[in-house]
C-alpha cells in the first residue's frame, strides 16, 4: 500500500508538470469578422508598432496603409517600394521588403528611408517577402521567387529559395535553411529560442531552435500545412494564412478556423490598445476579429 501512495504521488506530480496549451479560447466563434475596406487591389504585409498602430501594404499601389488604434485609415506612405512583408524593430523603424528591386528598406517614423540589402553575392534576391526581427536588431527573412510584371527579369538569379539572417549592421545575409521548397511566411517566439517558418510550396510549416549566432537548427515539421502570413499569440498558438486563417496550438493540433469570404487571406497581426484585435490582410480587403487573447509582436 505504502509503495501504491508512492507511484500515485510520483504520477500526480508528472502530470501536474505537463504543458497545458490553449488555456483560453482563442476567439469567439460566433463572432464574424468585421470588414473595415474593401478598396484596395491586394493586401499584404500587416504589422503592428508598440502603440497597436497596424500598418499594412496594397502591394499593386504601391502604398503603405496604417489603421490607427481609433480606427482612423490612412496613407501612410507612397512609392512604397512594391513592399510587402513588413515588421517593426524596437526603435520605431518600420522594416519592408521592398521587392520593386528586390531589397529591405528600414522607413523611419518620420518616412525617411534607409536601404538595409540590395543584393546577395552580388545577385539579386529572388524578393524577400517576410521577415521577423530578433532582440539583436537581426533580420530572418523569407525570399521565395514570384514573377513580378514590374521586373524586367523573367528568372531567378540564385539557386534556390531559401531562407537568410541579415545581422544587424550587415549588409549580407547568410544562409540558415536552404532546402525548403518556397519559404514564405516567418516569425519567431518572443524569448527568441525559436522561429517558425511556413513553406507554401510544400505545404509544410517547420519550427527551428535559434542558436546564439542567428544560425538555425533542430528543423521539426510541427504542421502539415503551409501559408502566406503567420503570426503568434500568447498562449504560443500559431496562425497560419492562406484559405482564411487555420489556428493550431503549440503542438501542432488544430484549434480553429477563421473563415473569410475573400479569394485570398494574405496576411495578419494583433494590433489595438491592448493587442486583442487580429487584423487580417485579405485580397482587396481587411478585416479585424475582437481575440481572447493577445499577439506578442
Amino acid at each position: 500500500m505504502q509503495n501504491l501512495k508512492k507511484v500515485i504521488i510520483c504520477l500526480g506530480l508528472t502530470f501536474s508538470c505537463l504543458p497545458v496549451f490553449a488555456q483560453v479560447a482563442p476567439y469567439d466563434t460566433t463572432v464574424k469578422p468585421q470588414l473595415i475596406s474593401c478598396q484596395f487591389a491586394f493586401t499584404e504585409g500587416a504589422s503592428t508598432d508598440k502603440y497597436g498602430n497596424v500598418f499594412f501594404t496594397d502591394q499593386p499601389n504601391n502604398k503603405i496603409w496604417e489603421y490607427d488604434i481609433n480606427g482612423k485609415l490612412s496613407v501612410f506612405l507612397d512609392s512604397a517600394g512594391r513592399s510587402n512583408g513588413m515588421y517593426f524593430d524596437r526603435h520605431g523603424n518600420l522594416v519592408t521588403c521592398a521587392d520593386e528591386h528586390d531589397q529591405l528598406w528600414s522607413i523611419s517614423p518620420k518616412k525617411k528611408i534607409k536601404v538595409l540589402l540590395t543584393n546577395f553575392n552580388g545577385h539579386l534576391m529572388n524578393g524577400p517577402n517576410d521577415i521577423w526581427i530578433d532582440a539583436k536588431g537581426g533580420i530572418y527573412m523569407t525570399d521565395p521567387y514570384y514573377q513580378r510584371n514590374y521586373w524586367t527579369r523573367t528568372k531567378s538569379e540564385l539557386d534556390g529559395q531559401k531562407v537568410y539572417y541579415l545581422p544587424k549592421g550587415s549588409h549580407q545575409p547568410i544562409i540558415v535553411d536552404s532546402t525548403i521548397k518556397k519559404p514564405n511566411g516567418i516569425v519567431g517566439t518572443p524569448d527568441g529560442r525559436y522561429l517558425y517558418v511556413a513553406d507554401i510550396g510544400d505545404n509544410k510549416t517547420y519550427k527551428y531552435t535559434i542558436n546564439k549566432n542567428g544560425t538555425l537548427s533542430n528543423r521539426v515539421l510541427v504542421i502539415e500545412q503551409g501559408a502566406d502570413g503567420i503570426t503568434l499569440d500568447e498562449e504560443g498558438n500559431i496562425y497560419l494564412c492562406g484559405n482564411g486563417v487555420t489556428i493550431y496550438n503549440p503542438l501542432g493540433k488544430k484549434i480553429g478556423h477563421i473563415a473569410i469570404n475573400e479569394p485570398w487571406t494574405a496576411n495578419l497581426c494583433f494590433g489595438g490598445k491592448n493587442k486583442d484585435v487580429l487584423f487580417i490582410t485579405a485580397s482587396t480587403a481587411i478585416y479585424t476579429v475582437k481575440m481572447n487573447v493577445k499577439g506578442v509582436e
